[in-house]
């Protein structure tokens, strides 16, 4: 029985890493569930930790005041046996409860509205999407859910804020998991940046797919919309980790433009929020935290980032920060929701 536990433990402890190097050696559908094996095994084994961890403190808790019998319950191997299955029993079913709750995204609405004029326009709809991951973890299902959704808010513009795309592009080339993405049409054009995750697959090639889907990838760069906005999107922060580029300054990105005008900004991690503010930038969408994906980690993307998720005012400065569409890592979600935005961005009439 001993051999068989280290097999299996040993099994699900390696399959996330094994999908990776099978990945690269095309084979796809061992590749896909190894993926799917080891990614709730890290989520599963991360609540195991936790248990564990409390179990613990209960235990010294224990020792100081006795409010429990331990040692009467230990005598007996049942109460081991009997937490052993309880604790899985309640990772399992928290793993399908976050699996469920991971494939129904929501769509937040919010209404933003600045001071700066624009002639002949009172508002622009909005849809702002970050953090898709589409991958073997993400694929068509997913991907259709999000174009319907998309396309129900009948927007002027669509903005994809980062990681569109997982870590590895080869199997989303290959099966044209993206494919659905070409239908979105909207009047003012469909628009990204990149996330971190473009540039682990390779910056040059995910840009490269992103725009044969119809989607204009801004890299460090600020356009002119209709003459009455602008809207500038930004490489990710981490750009000098795969790359020996450095991202433009703030200022040196916004010098051009003229403040009278509506300033949008792509950035995919909210760090450093204060330089959009110094800036004169009037909108801000942000994504990468998927505030935590998992209860407890939303306390530390929360003391990470200046603003972890939702909506935020500072000054004339308007921020959202998106929990993200797909997921990384465990497919679940749990202590937050999947969401697509939808912003209703109006100008002073």
């Amino acid at each position: 029985m001993k051999i068989i536990y280290i097999v299996v433990f040993s099994f699900l402890f390696a399959a996330y890493i094994l999908s990776r190097f099978l990945q690269k050696y095309s084979f796809d559908k061992i590749s896909e569930i190894l993926t799917w094996v080891g990614s709730f095994w890290i989520g599963a084994m991360f609540y195991f930790f936790l248990i564990i961890v409390l179990l613990d403190i209960l235990n010294l808790i224990n020792n100081f005041f006795e409010v429990i019998p331990i040692d009467k319950f230990l005598a007996h191997s049942i109460y081991d046996q009997l937490i052993g299955a309880a604790s899985f029993l309640f990772v399992a079913l928290l793993m399908i409860f976050g699996f469920l709750k991971a494939r129904k995204p929501i769509l937040k609405r919010i209404r933003i509205n600045i001071s700066k004029k624009v002639k002949g326009i009172k508002e622009i709809n909005i849809v702002a999407v970050s953090d898709i991951h589409i991958g073997l973890l993400v694929k068509h299902q997913m991907v259709n859910r999000l174009v319907k959704i998309i396309k129900k808010q009948k927007p002027d513009i669509v903005l994809f804020v980062g990681d569109i795309i997982d870590e590895d592009l080869k199997p989303v080339i290959k099966f044209n998991l993206g494919e659905p993405l070409k239908t979105i049409n909207a009047p003012l054009g469909v628009y990204a940046v990149t996330g971190n995750h473009e540039f682990i697959g390779g910056k040059i090639s995910s840009v490269k797919y992103l725009e044969s889907l119809g989607i204009k990838v801004l890299q460090d760069e600020v356009i002119k919309i209709a003459d009455a906005f602008y809207l500038a999107g930004r490489f990710d922060k981490d750009i000098g980790l795969f790359t020996k580029n450095k991202r433009k300054e703030l200022a040196e990105l916004l010098k051009e433009t003229n403040p009278e005008y509506p300033i949008i900004l792509l950035d995919h991690q909210p760090f450093k929020i204060s330089k959009a503010i110094e800036n004169g930038v009037d909108l801000q969408i942000s994504g990468h935290t998927h505030n935590g994906q998992i209860w407890p980690l939303n306390y530390l993307t929360k003391a990470i980032f200046d603003l972890s998720t939702g909506y935020k005012q500072i000054d004339n400065t308007h921020f959202y920060v998106s929990t993200g569409f797909g997921t990384w890592g465990p497919p679940i979600r749990i202590g937050n929701k999947p969401e697509v935005v939808n912003i209703k961005f109006a100008f002073r009439n």
